[in-house]
């Protein structure tokens, strides 16, 4: 059977009261329509067309995804319009399955459920009960149970609009029947829109028995009208990624102060404090603990790394038992062999650290290759930029650095020697010798220090 995707995605969403598409807003670092589009490729779709409209060319560009079919709905006329617009883009499909740009978690499990129970028709149907369904298309059925029509809440009356079983908008048909059904729809409604609902009563008009199939949890189906709704389901995404990573047996010092916004590979006995945060792809080996406040984003941690508290580490590679923090950042293009300490207010950028190595106070390195064993002190600087291009500073195995020095690149510091003190190297530091720049201590005796007059 070959599965197309018809994703909805051309509302305003007047209520966000933004000039961004609704469905670009994020959720969990990914647009709306992102998670929507995710889960179509998670069930193995031949073909995904997304319709789009308000904020033109804005969506497709933002996805910046080739492979989708993108169909512009130049006037908004109903969801019925829409999905009609996007058929051509599903010749071909024996199943089309509609989704929405603004129910960013609907899951693959629900979706399976629903195809299957189309299996054996034409036609199935994703509802929903709702202890308060106002809003919602009501799912009227016969004296048989089996669905007739879908009734929307503005053309509905009052035996209707008690009926607490709705239609969340989600359906899979055949594409074929589908198409049919599309071209004979009116607009002869309350709103003077062309309802995909109406199709249900055309089916079961033409013997076709509908389905119905209903989610897991009912928070698979909410759609996002404003900011209220975008926080309320962010919330219950992050309730559910930290959940199901203490049930892996991750440590989360609190669930509710957790925020995942890509993909985490953790191994054993992990332990993750308060607030942070973790974007992209992130992999932590075992034993790994993560302190409070920090930002891990796409980088890999090897076996019982410490981050402790208000760190920042992006797109790195960090060696096993190595420790970082607190108040370190750890910039793109930066390896860390193992056992390397990475200390208060040190910055490392596009670095290779080798193993047993220390930059424990208030340094920055960047541009640079460092050694085994090497010790660089307090308030050290490489120097790697000048104002047009960036140059590398290598430094060589069981190396010591003074505090406050400074590495002009491109210089090299050999195996062995030491930097003195508040030094500027410039020039090659030989190895095994002490290599200083530094004027000579004066002391002026009987000097006095100036007071002010009174």
């Amino acid at each position: 059977m070959k599965l197309g995707v018809v994703i909805l995605a051309a509302g305003k969403g007047t209520r966000m009261k933004s000039a961004l598409p609704k469905v670009l807003h994020p959720l969990a670092g990914r647009p709306l329509v992102g998670h929507v589009i995710a889960v179509s490729r998670a069930l193995g779709a031949e073909r995904v067309a997304v319709v789009y409209g308000h904020g033109g060319e804005a969506v497709p560009e933002a996805i910046g995804d080739e492979e989708l079919s993108w169909v512009e709905q130049a006037e908004q006329l109903g969801t019925g319009h829409a999905v009609e617009q996007a058929m051509p883009a599903m010749a071909g499909m024996d199943r089309v399955l509609v989704l929405y740009g603004d129910v960013p978690l609907i899951a693959e499990p629900t979706l399976r459920k629903l195809i299957a129970a189309a299996v054996d028709t034409d036609l199935a149907l994703l509802t929903v009960e709702l202890a308060d369904p106002g809003g919602y298309g009501r799912i009227v059925r016969d004296a048989d149970g089996r669905p007739r029509c879908i009734v929307e809440q503005k053309d509905a009356d009052a035996r209707v609009l008690a009926i607490t079983e709705v239609n969340t908008g989600i359906l899979v048909a055949d594409g074929e029947r589908l198409a049919r059904w599309l071209g004979r729809l009116d607009n002869a409604n309350a709103q003077g829109e062309f309802y995909l609902t109406d199709i249900v009563a055309m089916a079961v008009a033409d013997g076709v028995r509908v389905h119905t199939a209903q989610p897991a949890d009912p928070r698979e189906v909410l759609g996002v009208n404003d900011r209220v709704q975008l926080a309320g389901l962010e919330r219950h995404y992050q309730q559910n990624q930290a959940e199901r990573l203490m049930r892996a047996g991750v440590t989360l010092r609190d669930p509710v102060r957790f925020d995942l916004r890509g993909s985490l590979d953790a191994g054993q006995d992990v332990e993750i404090d308060v607030n942070v945060l973790i974007e992209g792809t992130v992999r932590l080996g075992n034993r790994v603990r993560i302190g409070a406040n920090t930002v891990l984003r796409d980088v890999t941690l090897g076996d019982g790394v410490v981050v402790r508290e208000n760190c920042v580490l992006e797109r790195a590679l960090i060696g096993e038992q190595s420790i970082i923090g607190p108040f370190a950042r750890i910039r793109p293009d930066t390896e860390l062999g193992p056992r390397v300490h990475v200390g208060n207010f040190v910055e490392v950028k596009k670095s290779l650290v080798d193993e047993g190595s220390k930059i424990n106070h208030l340094s920055y390195v960047g541009d640079s290759v460092v050694g085994k064993r090497v010790n660089i002190g307090a308030g050290v600087i490489t120097c790697n930029y000048d104002g047009a291009n960036k140059y590398r500073t290598t430094i060589g195995d069981d190396a010591f650095i003074g505090s406050d020095s400074q590495l002009v690149a491109p210089v090299e510091v050999e195996a062995g020697a030491t930097i003195g003190a508040g030094s500027t190297i410039t020039r090659t530091a030989p190895a095994r010798q002490l290599t200083l720049s530094r004027s000579k201590q004066t002391t002026l005796k009987g000097w006095k220090r100036p007071v002010r007059d009174r």
